[in-house]
């Protein structure tokens, strides 16, 4: 008996191993961004596919591998994966070209696909009793929140001292753990009953997500008014929407659309998506403000945000402690509430800090992160059967997908206008360099490196005067969806047990 639940705990460490790796994985590449695009000579156009092709694998092929982890096995999908992510690690880390790293990224976007949805499928199974089910996934979702913060101050460290490449190379000795440790200590489960993967389904599932993702990304970088934006979100959403049709008719679905009629899933799956839409505006908006507004380094801003991300470990920690005074839907509405409160100090916000008077709000919002997160993909798991732990992990990382680029295609919209409203340029400055100022404050600082001291100081002035009216108004929009989110979520799951048992599952 001993042994069994060592070996629980050990498939728990090993799935936490993974699932840190890829939120390291997700906040490196930012800051090797300026590094490589100078050693590599890479085009605007290259960049931004060096940036969103991750993305688009990621989502693009989430309920696909979730579905195959059912079907072949989700330890051996897990190896697969971790095997081809620690390659791809290796060819992005030494990628001569902006062509090959472009593949490579690629390459690491389908390797993660089949890791995330893998690693919360096999906590599902491995932990069946509904107290410590609850309690691994908030240690999953705690080491997710640790990966977010450690992956700015791990990754400065690495640019300070190494070529850019160091930062994706550090994944193949972890992964090279995960292979060896799976190997050994993962049991293997899939679904007995799972008929064939229908491909027709699979094809719209990628295709679908691809284009309404790829709108979403170039509605942020280009505004609505590019001609492929409605083109592409149209064709996502009809994809989407024949697929869904397709589901109801097939004996073995990709997804089983009726796990949407009860509450604890659908309504964990939309706050989900809703929160992480309003609180991507937060790691768009430190990025900017703690480097181009405080003037802090990489290495810096990394470090001011770690206990944030810290905080949200504690967070999925404790939350399986605060179900049964709370109950489900309390603990996430408490947790959204808490960021939406947090949100509403970084409405003071100025071009000097006091790093003490932020670290509460950081602290407060960090812990709400994992209450929320954590009680929601518990719930997603809880309610479907064990068998299909795979898709419906797969569903829930999707809409985290989807929300994480609404979010900052919306709030990043809100900041980027408020800062062209009230940027109001020195007289002198006008033509192309006026243009570049406008677009950003990152265009901004690029303007003021190749002006006249004076001109320079004058241009920065103005647009961080601009900026932080734009950071004012984008938290406070923020705040207030958070604070909607937070009632949604305690009417959605009002009534869910606190404890969800497997007989629970045909009424939850």
């Amino acid at each position: 008996m001993t042994d069994r639940v060592t070996n629980k705990w050990a498939c728990l460490a090993i799935a936490c191993l993974a699932t840190l790796l890829l939120s390291l994985d997700l906040t490196v590449l930012h800051l090797a961004l300026p590094r490589l695009t100078a050693d590599l000579g890479a085009s605007s156009t290259q960049l931004l596919w060096i940036g969103d092709v991750y993305g688009f694998a990621l989502a693009g092929l989430l309920v696909t591998m979730g579905n195959l982890g059912d079907r072949v096995g989700r330890k051996r999908l897990l190896l697969i994966g971790a095997a081809a992510f620690g390659v791809a690690s290796a060819v992005t880390a030494y990628a001569p070209s902006p062509e090959l790293l472009i593949a490579a990224r690629a390459l690491l976007g389908v390797a993660g696909a089949t890791i995330m949805p893998s690693t919360l499928s096999i906590v599902r199974n491995v932990f069946t009793e509904p107290g410590e089910r609850t309690a691994a996934v908030g240690i999953w979702s705690a080491m997710s929140a640790a990966g977010f913060a450690v992956g700015p101050v791990v990754g400065g460290l690495l640019l300070d001292h190494y070529w850019w490449g160091s930062v994706f190379l550090l994944n193949v000795p972890v992964m090279l753990l995960v292979l060896a440790g799976g190997l050994v200590l993962l049991p293997e489960s899939r679904n007995p009953r799972a008929g064939r993967l229908d491909p027709l389904s699979a094809g719209l599932s990628v295709v679908g997500v691809v284009a309404l993702v790829h709108a979403v990304k170039e509605a942020a970088h280009d505004g609505l008014a590019q001609p492929d934006v409605p083109a592409a979100g149209a064709a996502g959403v009809l994809l989407l929407g024949w697929f869904a049709r397709r589901q109801t008719r097939l004996a073995e679905p990709l997804i089983d659309v009726r796990l949407f009629a009860r509450r604890a899933f659908s309504a964990s799956i939309l706050t989900n998506l809703l929160a992480i839409f309003a609180m991507s505006a937060m790691m768009l908006m430190f990025a900017w403000y703690l480097q181009l507004v405080l003037g802090w380094s990489p290495l810096q801003a990394g470090l001011a945000q770690l206990p944030g991300g810290l905080s949200g470990a504690v967070g999925g920690v404790l939350a399986a402690r605060l179900i049964r005074p709370l109950g489900r839907g309390g603990v996430v509405a408490l947790g959204l509430a808490m960021n939406a409160v947090s949100f509403l100090y970084y409405t003071t916000l100025g071009a000097e800090l006091n790093y003490l008077t932020l670290l509460p709000a950081m602290v407060v919002g960090g812990v709400g992160v994992g209450f929320a997160f954590t009680v929601n993909n518990d719930n997603v798991l809880a309610t479907a059967p064990r068998e299909r732990a795979g898709a419906a992990a797969a569903v829930s990382e999707t809409a985290f997908e989807l929300g994480a680029a609404l979010g900052i295609a919306v709030l990043g919209t809100v900041l980027t206008s408020v800062y062209r409203t009230n940027l109001d340029l020195p007289a002198a400055l006008g033509g192309p360099a006026g243009d570049t100022a406008r677009e950003s404050l990152a265009g901004a600082a690029r303007t003021a490196a190749v002006l006249p001291p004076g001109q320079a100081e004058a241009l920065m002035a103005a647009a961080r005067e601009a900026f932080l009216t734009g950071v004012h108004v984008t938290s406070l929009v923020t705040s207030g969806v958070l604070a909607l989110v937070a009632v949604l979520a305690l009417v959605g799951l009002r009534g869910v047990p606190k404890e969800i048992p497997e007989e629970a599952l045909t009424r939850a």
